[in-house]
């Protein structure tokens, strides 16, 4: 009874927290949406200028919030699951840490790209590249305290905190690289300066690491494939030799699993 209790009042906590995170108040959403329009107005008759200390910042804060959800965090996630397939308590242990020092760094990080844009850029929300990471530091704060608020092992309520905790996460995760895009088409448009050779990099480095995030769940079937396979090769009568043939048989098959 008590786990059941304490297995709902962790819904309710998320829920509440992504209700507030998510929904503004009716009045502020329409006057928003009116700033909103204005601006969207003024930005496209007035192209952005960019002197040198406000074109570092602008790098700054792109490296910031790369390195925060466009690296750190999808390493984070590659190093979790490669934990789940441990058999050593100690190795898990290696990951499971990596795993939380490389998320806390990467949260660090997506905080000083916040106070970065808070405080220097023009904080009108009239584009999808704030408004979509304004909602995503809010996640990205709440993640690290759902993951020390996780239940026991053998508590219902673990399976339901797992489910949410991998949710956010892959959603951060996705939604951070899709920002990480808006983010250099909307500085074409404000500049009018390529970005190509940033989109093909940062596309490199996505493709390689959802090719990682496949080829971690076949990674031992594929070996398991390969034993299974070697298994299959050796005939019920394999094993029955002559004196003058063990020596030699023996060497072959040695030979062939070295090669």
């Amino acid at each position: 009874m008590m786990a059941l209790k304490r297995e709902w009042t962790y819904v309710i906590l998320v829920c509440f927290v992504l209700l507030t995170v998510a929904l503004p108040s009716a009045e502020s959403a329409q006057n928003f949406t009116t700033k909103m329009n204005q601006s969207h107005k003024d930005s496209q008759s007035s192209p952005l200028k960019l002197n040198p200390k406000l074109s570092l910042q602008i790098k700054i804060h792109a490296l910031l919030l790369w390195g925060s959800v466009g690296f750190l965090m999808p390493i984070g996630i590659l190093v979790i699951r490669s934990a789940s397939s441990c058999t050593c308590g100690k190795n898990f242990r290696i990951l499971f840490y990596l795993h939380v020092v490389l998320q806390t760094v990467a949260v660090g990080l997506a905080t000083a790209g916040a106070v970065l844009s808070l405080k220097n850029f023009e904080n009108n929300f009239n584009n999808t590249h704030q408004r979509i990471g304004l909602a995503l530091y809010g996640f990205i704060w709440f993640q690290p305290l759902l993951g020390f608020l996780r239940p026991n092992r053998g508590v219902k309520a673990r399976s339901i905190w797992y489910l949410i905790h991998w949710l956010i996460g892959i959603g951060i995760c996705i939604v951070g690289i899709a920002n990480i895009y808006i983010g250099l088409h909307t500085f074409h448009e404000r500049t009018s300066k390529s970005v190509r050779l940033w989109v093909a990099l940062f596309t490199l480095e996505v493709s390689f690491f959802g090719f990682i995030y496949l080829l971690q769940d076949r990674w031992m079937y594929m070996l398991g494939q390969g034993a299974r396979h070697c298994d299959e090769q050796i005939r019920p009568t394999d094993h029955i030799t002559s004196p003058s043939t063990s020596t030699n048989k023996k060497q072959i098959t040695i030979s062939d699993i070295i090669g």
